[in-house]
């Protein structure tokens, strides 16, 4: 099975990184779901690392990406929530990686706006060249499509949607086929019934298989490693699906029923927990929604069917890489931004620290001989989502500045040698302004905040204005049983809290100055006169 590793091993040339959008760790037959089979992902995994403590620095789609591609977390970059622009100064995976002759496109989903105050500020239009790269960001952007466009947004954008086309050339009619034939259903007497709907989850989109955004998407990465040809590459392949609207084509749409879902995840006493935020969280009309049996178990039928159709696409693309000999040359990321609740701890949606939400998949294949000592390996080591932008500048060996980097190379786990002070924690935050909770609460726009800090035993999170939540994962991995309060627990709480301040301090926002320059021996009476301190 893996003959083709065995001969001819080359360097890492290329780099192929796919995200699902909202996958939890969970749903993966390789991470341990009885019923989800996905074998080209399983797959991959055999022959790479699967990484089993991966966490994201948000558990929202925005900041958790921003936090991918600028190997940052999510306050030092300034993108603290979808509608919040990546500030034009950060760096992202392409500015680091064009400085190496490499070609960075992505293919569908990046959820992040552009900088327009700034890029005013400075003179810069989209219609030039610096100007898109900045702000697509730092991406070539071949195929860009964020996967929300209701009616209303689409008459209102001054740009067309790509993937709408292609369905009106197919024959699919309408202003915005994406709506109303990819993520909609038709009823009985042909009416049609919007994706957006939970209670037509579990419906057949109006689309057949190969007319999906997910089928579309893979073509459309194909086609750009197809055009690549020569030149060393980076493709950022991001899935807009399990992500709302669920809306699976046949026969993904009610490939699995109700005993073949996890149970729900929750417990009465949960309800009756008092913590203001938490409490905010759990009375929004989103998580009023999903706490309900009869969603949960229509909307598992249309997001699991996303995560199988996803995994039959990848064994396409996978065939197509190694028909091309790009197996050999290319590291292959797979992972997610975010989790799902699916109506556990009583909750919709993410944005609070469960592991439902904040804990993703994480697998690296390395195809070069010195990570064939780690291959088909489970990894327990804690690793975070600012982890894979200096993997992928040490894999393709990248001499760029890392000065402005929070997190630490994958690679010396990937060849299988032991790093000295691993981290031994992982840390997420959020902005939860925008969300319904901030308004339940009454608060400013820059009040809702809150951070978490994790280890093998504890879990403790901080919010502005408010007490914290503790929780005993060795005892209750659950997570049911909050400990913000418990005088006996004090101790740890302080410990933990201490714990969070050290990593809020470590962030790097000395961004215009390497540590090169600031280490730099400087003569100041030789080189410019300057003396000081001289009697």
């Amino acid at each position: 099975m893996l003959n083709y590793l065995l001969k001819g091993m080359k360097k890492i040339r290329n780099i192929l990184f796919i995200m699902a959008d909202q996958l939890r760790w969970d749903y993966l037959s390789c991470y341990g779901h009885p019923h989800l089979k996905t074998p080209n992902i399983d797959s991959l995994a055999k022959k790479g690392v699967q990484f089993e403590s991966a966490f994201v620095q948000s558990p929202v789609c925005g900041p958790s990406r921003a936090s991918y591609y600028t190997g940052r977390t999510v306050f030092s970059h300034g993108s603290t929530w979808n509608q919040v622009p990546l500030p034009i100064g950060e760096l992202t995976i392409g500015d680091y990686l064009r400085q190496s002759g490499i070609r960075t496109g992505v293919v569908g989903k990046t959820h992040m706006r552009p900088d327009l105050e700034g890029m005013n500020r400075l003179g810069i239009t989209k219609d030039t060249e610096i100007g898109l790269i900045v702000s697509e960001p730092g991406f070539d952007p071949y195929e860009r499509d964020d996967g929300l466009h209701p009616n209303n947004q689409i008459k209102n954008s001054k740009k067309t949607l790509s993937y709408n086309e292609w369905l009106n050339k197919l024959g699919y009619d309408g202003l915005n086929p994406w709506n109303d034939w990819a993520n909609s259903a038709e009823g009985e007497n042909g009416e049609i019934l919007s994706g957006w709907r939970l209670r037509n989850s579990n419906k057949a989109a109006r689309i057949p298989e190969m007319h999906s955004e997910t089928a579309f998407m893979t073509n459309r990465a194909m086609e750009f490693i197809e055009e690549s040809k020569d030149k060393p590459w980076f493709l950022h392949l991001s899935y807009i699906k399990p992500h709302w609207p669920y809306m699976a084509p046949a026969p993904y749409h009610n490939m699995y029923s109700a005993n073949e879902f996890y149970p729900v995840h929750r417990n009465d006493t949960e309800q009756n927990n008092d913590h203001p935020v938490y409490k905010a969280f759990m009375e929004n009309s989103i998580s009023k929604t999903f706490s309900k049996d009869e969603v949960r178990n229509t909307v598992l039928s249309g997001y699991m069917g996303l995560i199988k159709q996803i995994d039959d696409n990848l064994g396409r693309l996978f065939k197509f890489l190694e028909d091309a000999g790009h197996m050999e040359d290319t590291m292959i990321v797979f992972t997610s931004d975010h989790g799902d609740y699916q109506g556990d701890h009583w909750l919709g949606e993410k944005e609070l620290f469960h592991e439902q939400s904040v804990r993703v998949p994480m697998i690296i294949y390395d195809p070069s001989e010195y990570a064939n000592k780690t291959r088909g390996t489970k990894e327990k080591r804690f690793i975070e989502a600012i982890d894979l932008l200096p993997t992928f500048l040490d894999a393709v060996e990248s001499s760029v500045s890392k000065h402005r980097l929070e997190g630490n190379s994958l690679m010396p786990i990937i060849k299988g040698e032991d790093p000295k002070n691993w981290k031994d924690f992982v840390f997420s935050e959020i902005d939860y302004s925008f969300n319904e909770a901030r308004k339940i609460l009454n608060l400013g726009a820059s009040d809702a905040r809150a951070f978490m800090i994790r280890n093998n035993e504890w879990k403790y999170i901080y919010y502005k204005g408010f007490e914290p939540q503790l929780f005993d994962l060795k005892n209750d991995p659950d997570e049911f049983n909050d400990l913000g309060r418990s005088k006996d627990h004090l101790k740890i709480r302080e410990e933990m809290k201490e714990l969070l301040l050290k990593r809020i301090i470590d962030r790097k926002n000395r961004v215009a100055a390497t540590d090169e320059f600031v280490t730099k021996e400087r003569d100041y009476t030789r080189d410019d006169g300057i003396m000081i301190g001289v009697w």
